[in-house]
């Protein structure tokens, strides 16, 4: 998938927005290949919205409880990203699963972050449960999101050693920063490459 140049970020966010903060670091610099144009959120008054602001970037807020049903509430998101004509809509810690209406719009275009090495470990738990199971390593999955629950076309992993006396915070905070990072190089790899899908398996450049 072909992607112009610099690439047009909408980023959604639900709380400290420290992915967030690392994509309009990255951005900055005119290398990079894609800018943050907006930054959403299914709730207000929360850092992540706050980093934006102070960085100049335009917000939205779309609460679930603000519309009669999920679905009127996943078209009301899909409209409101889709005005700002994103090349990419990243999930940096947005705590809500999107329905088709979202998907039909940005399906191949939508990425998320998740702390464990999928397939193993999905859900809202992944590095207690990976820490709960006895791994070596564990870790943090970028993927192409879809209708399932972190079930994606995977773009990057990176692996974080787990520790014997690893607490689930201790390994999750681990987690993060690696994250981080993976989310910074990948996103420029797409913005600046392009990528292609094909049976799951994900390439960059066109």
């Amino acid at each position: 998938m072909p992607i112009p140049t610099p690439a047009r970020l909408v980023v959604l966010v639900s709380g400290s927005g420290t992915n967030l903060q690392a994509l309009l670091d990255a951005t900055a610099d005119p290398a990079y290949g894609a800018r943050v144009v907006a930054v959403g959120a299914d709730r207000e008054d929360i850092e992540g919205l706050r980093r934006a602001e102070r960085a100049g970037v335009p917000t939205f807020v779309r609460r679930v409880g603000h519309f009669t049903t999920r679905e009127h509430w996943d078209q009301a998101l899909a409209d409101t990203v889709a005005a700002f004509e994103p090349d990419l809509v990243v999930s940096a810690g947005f705590m809500k699963l999107v329905g088709e209406p979202f998907l039909a719009r940005f399906g191949g275009r939508f990425v998320n972050t998740h702390p464990a090495l999928l397939p193993a470990f999905p859900g809202t738990n992944g590095a207690g449960d990976a820490l709960e199971y006895g791994v070596k390593v564990a870790g943090a999955t970028l993927f192409v999101v879809d209708s399932g629950v972190d079930t994606g076309p995977i773009l990057a992993q990176t692996v974080v050693p787990v520790e014997d006396d690893d607490t689930v915070e201790t390994l999750h905070e681990r987690i993060k920063v690696a994250e981080r990072q993976m989310l910074v190089d990948a996103v420029g790899r797409m913005a600046r490459e392009g990528f292609t899908i094909t049976d799951r398996k994900v390439r960059f450049g066109q």
